[in-house]
């Protein structure tokens, strides 16, 4: 079959690959001049920057890849294990750095923040057990196949849907199983994994550190674009047309059957259809006659993100690849991002440094800063004025925690914030993971990987089932390979 996939995110590359596999002929068009959607790169000044996700787990999504093509992952992509997992850090002068190690991690939560270690590791083991019970129902497969639910993956989560967390919050299930509020505030960030609150969203999601503690944080040698690089080379090799500079229009359905796709106003044919697009603009763009799912499209959107890409003049012993300053006040600034659609004066400070293990992302003395704010979805915010007051506050933040004039050291600077994001990636309001999951039942609002009224159309990534983020772009690919196929 001739197989168009519209966007060159890692979950159309991914779904490319398995196709290609399968003897298709598959083309993939790209508005952009680059591959990756989010997961991309740009050079500033001497600074390199991975744009997008800075972190890396499951890099076995990644690999099988390789290995399904019957090549040596090792040949196209390199990546070692992280010694440490994060630095943490709050205003009252506390300091955690999280060892890879559980048993260590769990010690030092113990000395540093009163946290029984046994707590640390009842918890991750939980959510190990959490992890194989939901992954096989809610990860890969699609929920929207009979099939799918009256399987024996389906039955043993029916068995144990009482322990997985769904009927209560995220923050509720963490404050009854620890101690510590400082603890509680660590495992209570995992819900922004997804542009989630944990207020709100539900404990099914504490899922989410499983994959990094259990299973590890990785970082690739060429950074994070290594991912997309390695996986573009793959596709090629295999005979994957690559089209950049192609905005695709329109998907031009006929008698409720995908037929053709029209750029630059000519018409190309194919038997399937895939979009690796944000599933709202793909209806409301690119199928502008085509009956759309508003009650889906309608919902609520996911968290944004607020990133300044810093050259900074000083090297911090104290800092690692990834680190977390803490607000003060946790629930209130989630409030801000969800109820009050803008950032909080003491913002959560996600902080990410390549070039404390890719030594050429930045000069000699010299590192690069990616750093990261929880933001709401664009809804015609005044920006301006909103960035303006952030940039000043995380600079006062990092300055009291680091014991230096953070501004005076930045050398170099861009900002990515939510208006952008959804004018470079087409995601709807730049919203990071397509619709919000703050309630229950998000993981079967989520569109489907195929189209139930258009024939011959699927959907891939983030912004469909089984959600957002890298490990699960990659298993969304899964899905619609094996359906195609």
């Amino acid at each position: 079959m001739k197989v168009a996939i519209i966007g060159a995110g890692i979950g159309g590359i991914a779904t490319a690959i398995r196709l290609a596999n399968k003897g298709h002929e598959i083309e993939i068009f790209e508005a952009n001049s680059y591959p990756g959607g989010k997961l991309s790169e740009f050079q500033q000044g001497e600074y390199r920057f991975d744009a997008g996700p800075s972190l890396f787990t499951m890099p076995q999504f990644v690999t099988e890849l390789f290995e399904l093509s019957g090549r040596n992952p090792a040949d196209y992509f390199q990546y070692t294990k992280l010694p440490e997992v994060c630095r943490y850090f709050w205003d009252d002068g506390t300091r955690l750095n999280v060892s890879a190690n559980i048993s260590e991690f769990a010690k030092d939560a113990e000395n540093k923040l009163g946290e029984p270690a046994e707590n640390i590791t009842k918890f991750l083991k939980e959510a190990a057990f959490k992890y194989e019970i939901l992954s096989g129902l809610f990860l890969e497969d699609s929920l929207h196949k009979f099939s799918t639910w009256t399987s024996k993956k389906a039955f043993r989560g029916y068995l144990n849907l009482p322990k997985m967390g769904i009927f209560g919050t995220m923050n509720k299930a963490n404050e009854s199983f620890f101690k510590q509020s400082k603890t509680v505030q660590l495992f209570n960030r995992y819900a922004t994994y997804n542009g989630s609150d944990p207020y709100q969203t539900p404990a099914t999601l504490n899922i989410i550190p499983h994959l990094e503690y259990n299973v590890g944080a990785f970082f690739p040698k060429d950074g994070m674009f290594g991912i997309t690089q390695s996986l573009v080379n793959l596709a090629k090799d295999l005979g994957v047309k690559f089209h950049f500079g192609a905005k695709v229009e329109e998907i031009i359905v006929e008698e409720k059957t995908v037929k053709n796709v029209r750029l630059n106003n000519e018409i190309l044919a194919f038997d399937k259809v895939i979009s690796n697009m944000d599933v709202t603009p793909t209806y409301r763009k690119l199928l502008p006659k085509a009956k759309h799912p508003d009650k889906i499209l309608n919902q609520a959107k996911s968290g944004s993100g607020l990133i300044f890409y810093w050259g900074i003049k000083k090297e911090f012993k104290e800092l690692s690849l990834h680190n977390i300053f803490f607000s003060n006040d946790y629930k209130t600034e989630f409030e801000h991002q969800f109820q009050k659609k803008t950032i909080y004066h003491d913002p959560t400070i996600y902080l990410n440094i390549t070039s404390k293990y890719k030594k050429d992302d930045a000069p000699e003395g010299c590192e690069n800063w990616f750093i990261l704010l929880n933001a709401p979805a664009n809804e015609g915010q005044d920006w301006d004025t909103i960035i303006a007051k952030a940039r000043q506050n995380v600079i006062d933040k990092l300055s009291r925690n680091l014991g230096v004039n953070v501004g005076n050291l930045i050398e170099n600077e861009s900002i990515l914030d939510p208006r952008s994001i959804e004018m470079r990636t087409s995601s709807a309001q730049g919203a990071l993971y397509g619709n919000s999951s703050n309630n229950k039942f998000a993981a079967f609002l989520r569109h489907a990987n195929f189209s139930s009224d258009i024939k011959n159309l699927y959907f891939v990534g983030g912004s469909v089932h089984p959600g957002g983020g890298i490990p699960l772009a990659l298993s969304s690919a899964k899905i619609v390979a094996d359906m195609i196929a």
